[in-house]
């Protein structure tokens, strides 16, 4: 096995994880800044009031982006599957 290969199949697994986690991370993201700015607006601290708008807008987001983000996983495992038989003889 060539390193090279390794290296290409490492950074184009990273990139996948990346590019597959980013549109939940991004949402969640702005929700926790929305539900942090309407805390500090209003002066309430309550942990939960944080924890449950982040959970359903996940929730919401893997709904819409859950199938593109399980075929674009199931084609690169199948991908690097298939080129194992290549990568060791």
């Amino acid at each position: 096995m060539d390193p090279q290969l390794v290296l290409s199949m490492g950074q184009q697994g990273l990139t996948l994880l990346l590019m597959v986690s980013a549109p939940v991370l991004l949402v969640v993201l702005v929700v926790g800044l929305l539900v942090s700015v309407f805390q500090a607006a209003t002066q309430i601290n309550e942990s939960t009031l944080s924890f449950v708008p982040k959970v359903v807008a996940a929730v919401v987001v893997l709904g819409i982006a859950g199938p593109w983000m399980v075929t674009t996983l199931v084609e690169y495992i199948r991908n690097t599957l298939l080129a194992i038989p290549g990568a060791v003889g």
